[in-house]
């Protein structure tokens, strides 16, 4: 999602240059004014003294968020990379319009139903953001539920969440955040009347439901360290200080939320870590009743469960690694009374499933492929049949349990997202919508496909990659590869209009699905975490030399883009191979990693102790300071680098990366670009408008585009 017209580049072999074939030849404008106005920020020395190591932080004191000096000093680092990006602002305006002319501005969605309507969301014109709406009818247009846009007049940035009608179709609850740190003040609207409800709760996640008795909330408030801690219950008309606590986590490494099932028969709190779930349920027409326990928490023990007739059905690692699909009577919801519905397969990985009346939708990955299984009740047992062989295809907007037609949706690299019904009886897929593209797109122009790469113990990597038609596999292409490869987050092949902008341009892009996902089940994941981390980053590494070997990409031309967690796999490759990368760019990245996984006041630092190991442990401590970025920072020459923030970012703090670019600044010995731009009104997501957002794609784009130089302009198709 990333572009720019043809730039002319300034090439130089930079004196700096390490002694490798892979080292980039391809020099920009950019360089000429690097060393031009450089911010400056202050060393105030701080000792970090654990298990008798020693770290020396010149830059801690840059997490003083309220410190004028540390505003300041973000605002300079805007200022320096509009200078040294000066060159191609007409280049990132050419590229923001090109983004924008492929967008279908006037753009409804398919509506689905649910208890008696139908509901859509609709963007029109010039407008950032959706207009929500439902009506009786299958159109699903007549009546308008919020406006965005009117919402967000008064605020830079504006996000929804968390909306749910009440169960007598009168009442409309949303959660909104105005200021980008993801703490959502819940509003309730009279959609009779128009009106807003005095009921105004602050503080809270955006996840609340409704009960059956259509007056009273349950919901849940973010504590100090942004965790989602605390189950109230309010009743519509009573004061919010008084509504009662019906949930406390205490234990700092779970989270909690609450939801319906899909019968709209239960209410759930759920509590989740890393490796453990306890859920708790009462009857959604007894809101004050005392919740039950489904199954009492157990370290390693997940489940999530979903309510027919008089079963509960239970999605479980218990003895099963890749999971395995379980029934128990309601009543008797201990994990004693379960017993075996779809049983566990060590080479099928059963990631989530849909519960109706008379059969349930199992999401399972084989060999890496999301595939959509149909079991029925009466015994028929069978796959969805899609069009191509490297796809996304997921289940959404199911709420009628008694329908016999499966909402879907469905993806490719080289597909943009196009909306199904599936009938279950006569196994038609019919398309309702397939995103448009305009400015003239084919996916004719366009090939996907699959690869492996060999990793350095042997296991093969998948590589979904897609590049234009008259790609030649000649070792002359730009590569732009990307990755995430954390927390069991499968980073799925899906269509981007915004990533046309590359291909259009000779790029071949990857993604490369690295351990630390899920794409090949859980042992993709747990081989990727804790003491196995360091697999995720070589596991990029070696795609990316992979695709060097099999003359996919020009080993001058190789750019890397991560983001979060991702961002840490960022900093970590380039600490490991900076030979290796023509440019990187690093998107809110996670990089500080011992110094937050010691700080337990840091948002959802105490969750995550299962993911990546609690430095309180010498054992952990050594092993997390080996890759983390900021503490692996050398004194040698580094590839040119962006690097992204948001001031309010809740997932990430700005600091980390305020802290990784001031140390890598002084200590590196190159005269690359090393460019820093925080967005001063947003926070982990980035902007919150779909145009504001491409701003930031054009100017990342740019930057990619500039470096990768000569023979990058448009195609012809």
């Amino acid at each position: 999602m990333k572009y720019v017209l043809l730039l002319t580049t300034l090439f130089y072999l930079m004196s700096c240059q390490a002694p490798n074939t892979h080292e980039s030849m391809h020099t920009s404008r950019m360089f000429t004014k690097v060393g031009e106005h450089i911010p400056t920020v202050e060393k105030k020395p701080k000792k970090l003294v654990i298990h008798g190591d020693e770290r020396l932080d010149n830059y801690y004191w840059l997490n003083e968020r309220e410190n004028p000096d540390v505003i300041q000093y973000l605002k300079d680092e805007n200022t320096y990379i509009d200078h040294v990006l000066s060159h191609t602002k007409d280049d990132q305006e050419a590229l923001y319009e090109e983004m924008v002319a492929r967008m279908k501005k006037d753009d409804t969605s398919v509506p689905y139903k649910r208890n008696g309507y139908f509901y859509a969301r609709k963007f029109e014109e010039e407008n950032e953001y959706p207009t929500y709406l439902r009506g009786k009818s299958p159109a699903g247009d007549d009546e308008v539920l919020l406006d965005q846009n009117q919402l967000a007049k008064p605020y830079k940035f504006h996000s929804l969440q968390g909306m749910k009608v009440s169960p007598n179709n009168k009442l409309l609850l949303y959660g909104e955040d105005t200021l980008s740190r993801r703490i959502y003040t819940l509003r309730i609207k009279n959609l009779e009347t128009g009106e807003l409800l005095p009921d105004v709760i602050p503080n809270t996640s955006a996840n609340a439901v409704w009960a059956n008795d259509n007056k009273t909330i349950f919901y849940t408030v973010k504590g100090e360290d942004l965790r989602p801690d605390k189950v109230y219950r309010h009743t519509l008309g009573t004061d919010v200080s008084e509504d009662e606590l019906i949930f406390h986590e205490k234990d700092g490494a779970f989270y909690t939320y609450v939801y319906r099932s899909n019968s709209e028969q239960y209410i759930m709190i759920g509590s989740n870590s890393t490796v453990s779930t306890e859920i708790q349920y009462i009857d959604a027409n007894r809101p004050l009743e005392k919740f039950n326990v489904f199954q009492p928490r157990e370290r390693g023990l997940e489940y999530e469960i979903e309510h027919v007739g008089d079963k509960f059905y239970i999605l479980t690692n218990f003895q099963a690694q890749n999971f395995q699909l379980m029934e128990t009577p309601v009543g008797k919801t201990s994990k004693s009374n379960w017993k075996s519905y779809i049983a566990h397969r060590p080479d099928i990985f059963i990631e989530d499933f849909d519960a109706f009346d008379n059969f349930l939708v199992i999401t399972e990955r084989h060999k890496g492929i999301g595939k959509i299984r149909i079991k029925k009740f009466n015994g028929e047992d069978f796959f969805i049949a899609f069009p191509e062989t490297v796809y996304t295809a997921y289940t959404s907007d199911n709420f009628e349990m008694n329908a016999d037609v499966v909402r879907l949706k469905y993806t490719s690299m080289v597909t943009p997202s196009t909306t199904y019904d599936y009938n279950v009886n006569t196994q038609e897929l019919r398309q309702l919508k397939q995103d448009e593209v305009l400015g003239g797109f084919s996916s004719e122009n366009y090939r996907t496909e699959q690869v492996q790469a060999k990793a350095q113990d042997g296991k093969a990597v998948p590589i979904s990659l897609v590049y234009p038609k008259n790609f030649r596999q000649d070792g002359s292409h730009p590569l732009y590869l990307v990755g995430y490869g954390s927390y069991g987050s499968s980073y799925d092949p899906t269509f981007s209009s915004v990533r046309l902008s590359l291909l259009d341009r000779g790029f071949i892009v990857g993604i490369a699905h690295i351990r630390g996902g899920q794409e090949l089940g859980r042992p993709w994941y747990e081989n990727g975490k804790l003491f196995n981390k360091k697999n995720t980053f070589t596991d990029f590494i070696d795609c990316a030399e992979y695709l060097i070997a099999e003359k996919y990409a020009d080993p001058q031309r190789i750019f890397a883009y991560g983001g979060s967690a991702g961002g840490l796999l960022m900093g970590a490759i380039t600490n490991m191979r900076p030979d290796l990368w023509a440019g990187i760019v690093s998107a809110v990245p996670f990089v500080d990693v011992v110094t937050t996984m010691l700080d337990e006041s840091i948002p959802l630092t105490t969750g995550e102790f299962d993911e990546w190991g609690n430095p309180k442990d010498k054992a952990y401590y050594d092993y997390i300071k080996s890759y983390s970025p900021v503490d692996n920072i050398e004194a040698k020459a580094y590839p040119p680098i962006l690097v992204t923030t948001g001031l309010h970012d809740s997932q990430v703090q700005y600091w980390e990366p305020a802290k990784y670019v001031a140390k890598l600044r002084d200590m590196k010995t190159d005269k690359n670009p090393l460019l820093f731009h925080t967005n001063l009104e947003a926070g982990h997501g980035g902007a919150s408008g779909r145009f504001s957002r491409l701003k930031e794609w054009a100017l990342h784009y740019a930057f990619v585009i500039d470096l990768a130089g000569a023979n990058v302009g448009v195609l012809d198709k």
